[in-house]
């Protein structure tokens, strides 16, 4: 279920972004310099999209089930993240590789509004109130 096993990989970011830190720290290994971005667009980031959109569905009466713009919104994350963390160590050029995490950072969250902006504007599907 992917309203399940995305909070999984939010909660995956957080000891890879502590174990690149210590990496980081104690080696100065370049494909570790970015462990903060796993911590926020790895953890946090994935975190708040999986949270958002099972709060959406559950506080407006819908079934808790992903739609698959939904499943497409946790992958592009999930991209933007490896990009933004892994991609400068592969020794593409760093602004390109900043420009196709943001794009695909925003593509997930636009992918949110897009599935989740009707929802959240219109009554709840089960008729109670709120």
């Amino acid at each position: 279920m992917p309203l399940v096993w995305v909070l999984h990989l939010g909660y995956a970011w957080l000891p890879l972004g502590l174990l690149l830190k210590a990496v980081a720290l104690l080696t100065g290994a370049p494909f570790a310099a970015f462990w903060l971005h796993a911590l926020t667009a790895g953890a946090l980031a994935t975190m708040i999209l999986a949270v958002m959109t099972r709060a959406s569905l559950g506080h407006t009466g819908r079934e808790l089930r992903a739609a698959p713009a939904t499943v497409v919104a946790y992958v592009l994350l999930a991209a933007a993240a490896v990009a933004r963390v892994f991609g400068p160590a592969t020794g593409a050029d760093y602004f390109a590789v900043l420009w196709t995490a943001a794009g695909l950072w925003a593509a997930a969250f636009a992918a949110y509004l897009f599935v989740y902006a009707p929802i959240l504007a219109s009554a709840r599907a089960d008729g109670r109130p709120g």
